[in-house]
């Protein structure tokens, strides 16, 4: 079973682990169809893409927005990755 926190952020609401079809997306804001996804160095070899890629196309076809940031991006760039965040809310 997955728990699923919330935290609110400039009233947009954000629940981690969040269950979206047969997948379980890191953060997700139902306000605005929002998914973040935060991606370690295991997602960047040619079977992890395109498994990430199949299920961007599943959440998309939901009507769901995919945002995605290296978990290297995050400590280095904290700042321009939640401007891109608040861009897409």
């Amino acid at each position: 079973m997955v728990k699923s926190e919330e935290k609110a952020v400039e009233g947009y609401q954000f629940y981690r682990q969040r269950i979206v079809g047969n997948y379980i997306v890191d953060f997700y804001c139902p306000k605005t169809k929002l998914i973040v996804e935060v991606n370690g160095g295991q997602h960047y070899n040619n079977k992890e893409i395109k498994k990430d890629k199949t299920r961007d196309d599943y959440v998309r076809k939901q009507g769901l927005k995919v945002l995605r940031f290296s978990d290297r991006e995050i400590f280095e760039n904290l700042n321009g990755v939640i401007e891109r965040i608040y861009g897409d809310l």
